[in-house]
């Protein structure tokens, strides 16, 4: 099933972490790949035991070559293909992301729906920033 060598965009497509060779093979190009600090090309070969940094952002996910292999397997099998080595703050980055994601809007998506507004107004309390203070309430 494993072979000693494959190609990066192989191999990122086979073990799920890109859903499409295309977009493994763009990620490569485009300097979001990295093994041991140098972008690689998407014809890079690999071998087991090299740790592969993919740069998705917020977040640099790292992964341990555990099997080279070039044809896709079934969700069940990825712990055999790699470990999982991602530094725990890159999740904390993720979180925090998550959380505050309605801070970095990409441009172009419009005004806030609703649902953002919302989220918004729960996340910053206007109280924090005094529009509230004791005084406005004794004088009405």
């Amino acid at each position: 099933m494993s072979t000693l060598e494959a190609r990066i965009d192989k191999w990122l497509w086979a073990a799920r972490i890109f859903k499409t060779r295309s977009i493994a093979a763009e990620a490569c190009k485009s300097g979001r790949v990295t093994i041991g600090g140098m972008n690689v090309k998407p014809s890079r070969l690999v071998k087991a035991g090299e740790v592969v940094d993919v740069k998705k952002p917020p977040v640099t996910y790292s992964f341990r070559i555990l099997q080279c292999i070039e044809h896709r397997v079934g969700a069940k099998l990825v712990p055999e293909i790699y470990e999982n080595v991602t530094d725990p703050k890159q999740y904390e980055i993720l979180e925090m992301s998550r959380i505050s994601g309605f801070v970095d809007r990409a441009r172009g998506t419009g005004r806030p729906t609703k649902k953002d507004r919302r989220q918004m107004d729960a996340f910053v309390e206007p109280s924090l920033f005094g529009f509230f203070d004791e005084d406005d309430e004794d004088e009405e």
